[in-house]
């Protein structure tokens, strides 16, 4: 039985030395241990928006001083001047953890992670088969090379965050010196911050500096640990660094750093990691018109320069409707000065300008545009508190006024008809999300149907291309192509589309609001030509939200408003706070913005810069479908009057109840009042109730 042992274990050993001698050191370097990172483009496939990986600048060990090597090896591989390029003990967990079916666990030493990052033909899946194959070249390694050699290979191989590839590159980009000039505390912040990079610099954008803070003191202890004599001291004495500004150069600066975020999330959702985007050179074509983008900040900037007000907030997204493509937004002046991409990310009230998906789902029911419905208010629904309107239009109102005049009272009981999760179905299928519209409903029933849910610019802009694009949806994306640094195409332009509701609807939604734009809430908004237009205008309860979505067939885009300012403590009179140390903000009035006001200038300014180059395209014919189907009694026609005394809004000429009421957008119920109010009071015309007033 012994003898039948050491037989097998004899056996064992020479196959691993046959294998380990047939495993030469690797003569090539992975291309992405010297490559410059990836290239985003705006839609042209030439202009660039952004590179992402910083250029290495390969440092010999000897400009590398010791302090910062040893911080290395405090962090990542303690035994590593004296080992032999492996950890055995590392390696028989991981060998087990893979032998037995488990995830593979770490072990590796800084020889392995060179080896792995750095030489060719080994790749970074996680299987016994590479990890056998990795310990074999880090053997190798450890005979063939120097500590000296694997250290600066490794050094100037790993990423650090901030596009900063290598040792060198991460001196600038943290500290504004070159490695040799580093000091110990500063090596220890670099070396602890290796381990998940992203996830730190995301952390410290946000103020947040816990999870460095633990790193480095984890490094500095180690490094008492290493070397007593040298660093024995570094716990009690060496303290945070203080980190440089990011590099006025960054390329997230300005409205770059939007348009890269937003690439980034999206092409992670598809597969490609952040990582893997500064590391494997990809060659990425966005959906982004760079006119139109600059056009974008103009619009916005141009027109919040007269408003005067730095705590007002104008966010705008343009999206092509046949195709999903976002070709332009504004999020803000400074991605570094705020990180929040709030063309996407910015959920606001819709008010009003929800009200389409409302009246699609009326005429998807059967139901005429012509039909009659309430014009009085306050109406009282089921689980919901008395909804009115701003301005009197009569008991009854045809649809197709009320959606000029944007009359709550009629949409609430087009809703109440047709069902909520009727309203639900189309507008989560024009791309509103679906936990934000079962929100609505859940906090504001039949509020929900005038705009008490959420919504972003991105979303109301894809949104409203169900209108402009004959009932077919297709999802806001900003990514048209990813090549390789080699020119192969690995990802393409391919959004299924999607129909949501007829084309005879799409086409009575826009023609209602043709009238918006010619006769209504937005009267007199139009652009150069002539050129056919529709749109909503919305304006929530105290104006604290205020939007316009418009559209022309080729293009979709929606423009929200809102005011925040800091909370202040009432007994301290300071501004409160978040744990990162950002001011927490609350939403207030707009004062004297409506959505027919700034929003639509900024529409307007931009459209007209957007369709200059574009042919004049008209909308598809009305086509009056449906059943009329009156929710109220019809009023009675008024005796004849002379022409030259009438009202020349061609909507009065089928509704005989037709005023002439400087009617403004109205107000719906508002989520952003003191949460320690049970229920905002909604108001419009300062006396009568609307909405729900949940808050």
């Amino acid at each position: 039985m012994v003898v039948g042992v050491t037989v097998l274990a004899a056996g064992l050993f020479g196959m691993i030395m046959v294998a380990y001698a047939y495993t030469p050191l690797p003569l090539q370097t992975q291309r992405q241990a010297v490559e410059q990172g990836s290239i985003i483009y705006y839609r042209d496939g030439k202009t660039e928006i952004a590179r992402l990986g910083t250029k290495r600048e390969i440092v010999p060990i000897s400009r590398i001083p010791r302090h910062v090597q040893d911080a290395f090896i405090a962090a990542e591989n303690r035994t590593f001047r004296t080992d032999p390029g492996i950890s055995v003990s590392g390696i028989m967990r991981a060998v087990w953890s893979t032998a037995t079916g488990r995830q593979v666990q770490g072990g590796s030493t800084i020889t392995q992670e060179m080896a792995r990052g750095y030489y060719d033909g080994l790749s970074q899946e996680r299987t016994l088969q590479r990890k056998v194959k990795e310990i074999f070249v880090a053997i190798r390694a450890g005979k063939e090379m120097s500590k000296d050699q694997i250290l600066a290979n490794y050094l100037n191989t790993i990423y650090f965050g901030r596009g900063a590839d290598g040792i060198q590159a991460a001196a600038q980009a943290y500290f504004d010196r070159d490695v040799d000039e580093l000091t110990p505390a500063q090596g220890a912040y670099l070396a602890g911050r290796i381990q998940i990079p992203d996830a730190f610099d995301l952390a410290e954008s946000k103020k947040n500096w816990a999870p460095t803070r633990e790193r480095f003191d984890y490094v500095i202890n180690g490094m008492a640990i290493v070397d007593p004599a040298k660093y024995g001291s570094l716990p009690k004495t060496a303290k945070f660094p203080k980190l440089a500004r990011m590099d006025k150069k960054e390329t997230l600066k300005g409205i770059n750093g939007y348009m890269v975020d937003i690439v980034q999330r999206e092409l992670e959702k598809r597969g490609i990691s952040r990582q893997s985007l500064r590391s494997e050179g990809y060659r990425v074509t966005t959906t982004f018109d760079k006119k139109l983008m600059l056009a974008a900040k103009k619009a916005v900037e141009g027109n919040l320069a007269v408003v005067n007000d730095k705590r007002i907030q104008a966010n705008m997204a343009a999206v092509d409707p046949r195709n999903g493509q976002v070709i332009a937004f504004y999020s803000g002046h400074d991605y570094l000065k705020s990180f929040t991409n709030n063309a996407f990310d910015a959920n606001k009230q819709a008010a009003s300008a929800f009200k389409p998906y409302v009246l699609a789902a009326w005429l998807e029911n059967g139901y005429s545009l012509k039909s009659y419905v309430s014009g009085k208010g306050p109406v009282t629904l089921p689980g919901t508190k008395p909804i009115g309107n701003s301005h009197d239009v009569g008991a009854a109102v045809q649809i197709d006024r009320a959606t000029a005049e944007s009359v709550n009272t009629a949409f609430a009981t087009m809703a109440q008809e047709v069902g909520l999760k009727e309203v639900e179905r189309i507008a989560e299928g024009a791309g509103i999300d679906k936990n934000d519209l079962e929100q609505a409903i859940k906090d504001h029933a039949y509020g929900m149907s005038i705009g008490a849910g959420l919504v972003t610019p991105v979303e109301q802009a894809a949104g409203y291309g169900i209108f402009a694009n004959g009932g077919v949806h297709h999802d806001a994306h900003v990514i048209l192509l990813v090549k390789t640094s080699k020119g192969k195409t690995i990802m393409k332009d391919a959004v299924p589309p999607k129909t949501v509701i007829t084309a005879d609807t799409a086409a009575d939604v826009t023609y209602a609001m043709q009238q918006v734009v010619k006769y209504g809430t937005a009267r007199g908004t139009s652009l150069p030509g002539g050129r056919p237009i529709a749109g909503k205008t919305g304006t929530n309860n105290e104006n604290k939200e205020a939007w316009f979505v418009g559209y022309t067939p080729q293009l979709s885009t929606a423009v929200g408003m809102y005011k925040e300012v800091p909370q202040i403590n009432p007994k301290t009179k300071k501004v409160i706070k978040d744990a990162n140390g950002y001011a927490l903000k609350k939403e207030v009035s707009l004062g004297n913005i409506q959505g027919a006001g700034t929003p639509t200038k900024i529409w307007r300014d931009f459209m007209t810069i957007a369709m200059a180059d574009k042919a004049v395209e008209p909308f598809p014919a009305p086509a009056f479908g449906g059943q009329t189907h009156d929710l109220v009694r019809k009023p009675t026609p008024k005796p004849t009057q002379d022409p030259s005394e009438g009202d020349d809004d061609p909507l009065c000429s089928t509704d005989p109840t037709c005023g002439s009421p400087d009617a403004g957008d109205e107000t719906t119920p508002d989520d952003s009042g003191d949460p320690s109010d049970p229920g905002d009071t909604v108001i419009a015309d300062d006396t009568q109730p609307v909405g729900d007033g949940t808050g």
